[in-house]
């Protein structure tokens, strides 16, 4: 059995300061995937680098105090890979990839274009760049997990409000048919739907800040873990946690039979 926890931690030094690594202790994942580390290498203290009986490989923005990816393991990765591929995208740290004998574990932040129009079409742009890195994943043939903020609510069970939402980043028609080409592909699957099919409030992982979104759980469903079909076959169970308030985000916990 392995489980996989993705994060957003919108801060990994405040994430450290809620007690996001004593509950990453308590329950011991596999592989932990973390986003939005918002963090430069030497501003990582001893255990943010690597928690007790985890070593960390990170993949951190050129700007400071922005983006950032990182993954969490028992053991040291095969090979490590950075970024996808393009120079300006690469700079933000939004792709990390970690092989571990057949298994490839990716943390990823897609970009969010909620801020101004020139950041959605750098989020259309990203995701026009991402397609051959998913392609060139399928080719290699290996079992791989996609963890990530993927700032994209694929239906209308995945938001609180989708009928106000519907010309908002992060719910438009062309970024929910992007998901679902790739879905429809037959290579690719979403893990939790997977798993659960119909859930709603329970799958919400991100909330805003604004008003009392979280206590009325007005939240989306953004975060993911996107398989390989033949890996998300053998998941079996599938979680949003939150018992603990580390970021707006909560951590997404799949196990998988393997």
């Amino acid at each position: 059995m392995i489980s996989i926890v993705s994060a957003n931690l919108n801060g990994i030094r405040s994430a450290s300061s809620k007690g996001f690594f004593d509950w990453m202790l308590a329950r011991q994942p596999d592989f932990i995937c973390v986003q939005e580390l918002k963090a430069q290498p030497d501003d990582l203290d001893d255990r943010m680098r690597a928690p007790a009986g985890y070593l960390g490989v990170f993949h951190c923005a050129e700007k400071k105090g922005y983006s950032g990816v990182g993954i969490y393991s028992r053991s040291a990765p095969d090979r490590v890979i950075e970024g996808i591929g393009h120079a300006a995208f690469d700079a933000e740290g939004r792709y990390l990839r970690a092989d571990f004998g057949p298994l490839s574990i990716v943390s990823l932040y897609l970009p969010s274009g909620s801020s101004s129009p020139e950041r959605q079409v750098a989020k259309f742009a990203f995701m026009a760049e991402f397609e051959p890195v998913l392609a060139a994943l399928r080719a290699e043939g290996r079992d791989v997990v996609i963890c990530g903020d993927w700032n994209i609510a694929h239906q209308e069970i995945d938001l609180k409000n989708w009928k106000g939402n519907l010309k908002n980043s992060g719910f438009l028609p062309e970024e929910r048919a992007w998901l679902t080409r790739l879905f429809g592909t037959g290579y690719w699957a979403d893990v939790y739907r997977h798993i659960h099919p119909k859930a709603t409030g329970e799958a919400y992982t991100w909330w805003s800040n604004r008003g009392q979104a979280r206590a009325k759980n007005v939240g989306w469903r953004i975060d993911y873990q996107i398989a390989t079909a033949s890996m998300a076959a053998t998941a079996r169970t599938a979680e949003v946690y939150t018992g603990g308030r580390f970021s707006d985000h909560a951590p997404l916990c799949i196990t998988y039979d393997r």
